[in-house]
C-alpha cells in the first residue's frame, strides 16, 4: 500500500500528471511509471515494498507498454493502407471503370455503355433512357440474360450528347422479378480526397472509391 507521503508525491510530481488525468480521465504508461518510481521512493524502510505486490505492478506495466505499442502499430497500418489506396485512386486517373451508381450517365459521342448487375438469371430485361426533364427518350428490351455484370450498348446518335437516365426491370423465366442494380461507366478525370475518403469524378459527378466494380474489365479492389 502507498504511504499519505507517497500519494502526495505522485500528486506534486510535476505539473502535468495531474494536469493530464484531469483531461484524459486515464493513465498512461508515464504516469504508471511516476506512480510506481514515487511508491518505491517513499515507502517506509521498514516496512519495505511486498515482492509479489511489485511483481504484479511491473507486470501490469509491461502490459500497458505492450498496449501502447500495438496501438502505435495499428495507426501505422491504417496509414499505410490509406497511403495505398490514395496511390491507387490516382493511378485510376484516364482509365474507364465501372461503379455502382444511381444510373445517370453522359452521352459524348454517338453512342454509351450502359451497365447494371443482376442478382439472378433473367429471362427478360427492360431498359428504359430518360432525358434530364425525366421524359423516356427510348426502351432497350433484351432476354436470356445470365446472373451478375452486363452492359449494353446504346445508339445515342438520334438524340444528341447530353445527360442521361436510365432504368432496368428484369423478370425471371416464372415472371417474378430479379434485382438490377445499375451502373455508371466511364472515364475517371480527377480524383479528391475529403471527409477521410476517396472519390473518382466519373462523367462529371463524383463516385466513391469504394463503389468501383471494375476497370477495363478487370475487377477492382477498392
Amino acid at each position: 500500500m502507498m504511504s499519505d507521503a507517497s500519494i502526495h508525491a505522485v500528486v506534486s510530481t510535476g505539473t502535468g500528471s495531474s494536469t493530464a488525468s484531469s483531461k484524459t480521465k486515464s493513465l498512461g504508461k508515464d504516469d504508471f511509471l511516476k506512480m510506481l518510481l514515487a511508491q518505491l521512493k517513499n515507502q517506509d524502510p521498514l516496512k519495505p515494498l511486498d515482492g509479489t505486490e511489485f511483481a504484479v505492478q511491473l507486470a501490469q506495466f509491461s502490459s500497458l507498454e505492450q498496449l501502447n505499442n500495438m496501438n502505435t502499430e495499428l495507426k501505422n497500418l491504417g496509414l499505410y493502407q490509406m497511403t495505398q489506396g490514395n496511390a491507387q485512386a490516382v493511378s485510376l486517373i484516364g482509365k474507364e471503370v465501372t461503379a455502382l451508381q444511381s444510373g445517370s450517365f453522359r452521352v459524348e459521342n454517338t453512342s454509351a455503355n450502359l451497365s447494371y448487375r443482376l442478382s439472378q438469371d433473367a429471362q427478360k430485361v427492360t431498359v428504359k433512357i430518360y432525358d434530364l426533364n425525366g421524359k423516356l427518350v427510348d426502351t432497350i428490351e433484351s432476354a436470356g440474360q445470365k446472373a451478375g455484370l452486363q452492359t449494353i450498348s446504346w445508339n445515342a446518335g438520334r438524340f444528341g450528347k447530353g445527360d442521361y437516365t436510365y432504368e432496368v426491370s428484369a423478370l425471371d423465366i416464372t415472371g417474378n422479378a430479379v434485382t438490377a442494380d445499375t451502373m455508371m461507366s466511364g472515364t475517371v478525370t480527377a480524383v479528391q480526397f475529403k471527409d477521410k475518403a476517396v472519390y473518382l469524378t466519373v462523367n462529371g459527378q463524383e463516385i466513391a472509391f469504394s463503389d468501383v466494380i471494375s476497370v477495363n474489365g478487370a475487377a477492382a479492389s477498392p
